[in-house]
Formats: C-alpha cells, sequence, structure tokens
C-alpha cells in the first residue's frame, strides 16, 4: 500500500540536525535561553517572597493605638503613633536578627557530636551572619519613626511589595545607632517635602 500524504510529512517534520550545523547551534542557544529565563524567573520570585517578608516583617511592627486614647474625648486616638529611633534599633536587634535562634538551636542540639551541621543549620548560620554584617554597615527599613510614613505603611495590603516605593526608608547601623540617614525620601505626595539628607531622626520624633 502506498503511504499517504499525512505520513509523508509527519515524517518530514522529524528532522536531525548536525551537532555542528547553523541550525543545531540556534536550537541549542534557544533552549539556554529559555532555561536562562525560566532561572532569572526563579531568583524574582524568590527574591519577592524574602522582601515580602522583610517589609511585613515592619508593617506588623507599626504602633498600636491605646484603647482608651480617645477616653478624654480630646480626640487624640487620631495621632499617628510612631517609634523613636532606639525602639527601632531594639526592634532589628532584638526581633528581626533572632528570629530563627530558635530553631538554629533545635538544629544544634539534634546534631548528634561529632555529626556534620545539617544544610538547614548552615544556612541560618549564613542568614545570621549576612544580616548582622548588614546591620553593621548599614540596613536600609522603612522609617517608622516619621508619623506620614507610618500612616502610609498602614494602608499596604502585604501583598504588592511595589508599594514599598512609594514609602520612605532610613539607613541604620548598630556602628551609630544614634544616626540615621534617609536614603529613599519616598515618592508619595505626602512625602515630597523630605529630604534626602543625613539626619538625627530620633530628635525629630514625638
Amino acid at each position: 500500500m502506498a503511504p499517504t500524504k499525512k505520513s509523508s510529512k509527519s515524517a518530514k517534520k522529524e528532522k536531525i540536525f548536525h551537532p555542528e550545523s547553523r541550525k543545531a547551534e540556534q536550537l541549542v542557544r534557544k533552549q539556554l535561553r529559555k532555561t536562562k529565563l525560566a532561572g532569572q524567573a526563579s531568583k524574582r520570585a524568590k527574591l519577592h517572597s524574602l522582601k515580602a517578608d522583610f517589609y511585613g516583617f515592619f508593617f506588623h511592627s507599626i504602633p498600636e493605638p491605646h484603647e482608651d486614647d480617645d477616653d478624654d474625648g480630646s480626640g487624640g486616638g487620631s495621632e499617628v503613633l510612631t517609634l523613636t529611633l532606639s525602639e527601632l534599633h531594639d526592634l532589628v536587634t532584638n526581633v528581626w536578627l533572632t528570629r530563627h535562634d530558635a530553631e538554629l538551636e533545635e538544629e544544634r542540639t539534634a546534631r548528634r557530636k561529632g555529626r556534620p551541621k545539617s544544610t538547614r543549620e548552615q544556612k541560618l548560620e549564613e542568614i545570621k551572619l549576612r544580616e548582622a554584617e548588614e546591620y553593621r554597615t548599614g540596613m536600609e527599613v522603612p522609617d517608622l519613626t516619621h508619623p506620614e510614613n507610618v500612616a502610609l505603611f498602614r494602608t499596604w495590603d502585604q501583598r504588592e511589595v511595589a508599594f514599598v516605593q512609594t514609602l520612605r526608608f532610613i539607613r541604620i547601623s548598630s556602628v551609630k545607632p544614634d544616626l540615621a540617614s534617609v536614603s529613599r525620601p519616598g515618592k508619595h505626595p505626602s512625602l515630597a517635602t523630605q529630604q534626602n539628607v543625613p539626619m538625627d531622626v530620633e530628635a525629630e520624633t514625638r
């Protein structure tokens, strides 16, 4: 029986290119590009998640108004509560930088004497060292000492990381805990009058 046109077309699609041919090189480059783009997308997703966790931590650290703020009828409950620079340092030092301590201690306790560190234990130690060094040289954080910035931060939906680009950020360091510099003045109209210059933030709060 003579081959049909359909089977003839199928046979034509199954081409094998010489490894050193131009077409083979094009296919290899195309596949490498796909692999590279997939890797970049994965890195972006991971970075997005890390940033969301970081910003979420400070979002949940915004001071909550006291229930009795309006008891005297003075309207004081509308005042935006902020942190002092000292309180912001305490937050970073005693909460953010120590958030993995319990899990790290569990990993160390579970490890038998003479056994190598687990992958998780090594990763946690690397995170602590990296973040401690970042804090020493200057860590950029949302400015929770600034009333307008705190009020704006409260409106975040905790999903859209791009929203933080409208916020004001300051850089703080464990080496100089009494000073902070404005690293990003913020793009929101309510923050437009702020200057991107070094300043003693604590002197301007409350």
